[in-house]
């Protein structure tokens, strides 16, 4: 083999066989949780991307949501076990608990009735989705009641909150911005397109000229769509990232094109990821200063992941640059890159 086609042979081989991992576009499956707590009544409302779950775990969400008695059973049977409210230290009676598909099929809404003997005084609430979700599974809960309240993080290390509902609610700020750097550091779909648009950038100036426009537009989405004012549903906002992707791949193979279309591309599509980044806050339906942190907090965590990746992969990309082999690099991975797309867009349009 001569050293011409060495690097990009290697390279290419190397991104197939991270394609495994990388088409489970989101690693770190993330809940969202709203826990209202009315005098001796709680209501438990979780809702998850069955996509981002292991698959055991995805098939039975799936069946339960199409109207499986016995799945939804089973569901609710490991509900009982992993979700667990205490008042002052005494556990709330499990009720009724329904299961609903919110999203066409890419979101579920699991909804869990409890009753306690006393009104809360201290209300503390404990979750182990391990054996179901897996164990990097993590959920932002938001506890809704008229003493207080206030966003939390419930996961690896961190499996119950306690909270006294006559004293002021943490901001939860922390929890919303290692939200946002898990949510775009194992969102491989967005990070892909990201990396495919500046694949062949000649210089460090342009590498950040194309992740400003891409983080201009999804902070724009994100935060018109976290505050209510546009609207688009999951069905329509998860194909069009994959085929994003398909574009700017395709687009690289016949040649990248002039710096500003680079920068157009960044932003138009950007607009669309950032609906998708939407997802992770939208269920919560937060309001006043709750709905300013988790905002603030959850951009600020998908900036600051944005900028670890880019500093891991920008000195490769440099290298790769300056190689001889610079083309046939970018153009074999970039093959790889279009072949991942193509598996998410056919995926999320529901085709089997």
């Amino acid at each position: 083999m001569t050293g011409a086609w060495r690097i990009p042979v290697v390279v290419c081989c190397l991104v197939v066989g991270l394609l495994p991992a990388a088409l489970d576009a989101h690693v770190t499956a993330t809940g969202l949780a709203v826990v209202e707590v009315n005098d001796r009544e709680v209501g438990y409302h979780l809702t998850v991307l069955p996509s981002e779950l292991p698959e055991a775990a995805s098939q039975l969400l799936l069946r339960a949501m199409a109207g499986s008695s016995a799945d939804a059973e089973q569901l609710a049977e490991a509900m009982r076990r992993a979700v667990v409210v205490r008042v002052d230290g005494a556990p709330c009676r499990p009720g009724r608990i329904a299961i609903r598909d919110v999203g066409a099929g890419l979101k579920a809404l699991v909804d869990y009735a409890l009753h306690c003997s006393a009104a809360p005084g201290r209300f503390e609430l404990e979750e182990d989705w391990a054996g179901l979700f897996g164990e990097h599974y993590q959920t932002i809960a938001t506890i809704r009641s008229p003493q207080g309240g206030g966003e939390h993080l419930l996961g690896q290390g961190s499996a119950r909150i306690s909270v006294d509902m006559g004293t002021p609610s943490p901001t939860g700020l922390a929890g919303f911005v290692r939200l946002g750097v898990a949510h775009i550091l194992t969102g491989y779909d967005h990070l892909l397109f990201l990396f495919a648009l500046m694949a062949g950038a000649a210089n460090v100036w342009q590498v950040l000229g194309i992740a400003s426009m891409f983080t201009l537009a999804h902070s724009i989405t994100l935060s018109l769509a976290v505050l209510g004012l546009v609207h688009a549903p999951a069905a329509v906002v998860e194909p069009l990232i994959a085929a994003s992707i398909i574009g700017v791949a395709v687009e690289n193979m016949l040649g990248a094109g002039r710096l500003w279309r680079r920068l157009a591309v960044a932003f138009v599509f950007g607009l669309v990821h950032g609906l998708g980044f939407a997802d992770a806050l939208s269920p919560l339906a937060l309001s006043g200063w709750s709905l300013v942190r988790a905002l603030a907090g959850f951009n600020l965590g998908v900036e600051l992941g944005q900028v670890i990746a880019i500093g891991v992969v920008l000195p490769i990309m440099l290298v790769i640059g300056r190689s001889t082999s610079a083309v046939l690099v970018y153009r074999y991975a970039s093959l790889a890159v279009a072949a991942a797309g193509a598996y998410w867009f056919v995926e999320r349009i529901g085709f089997e």
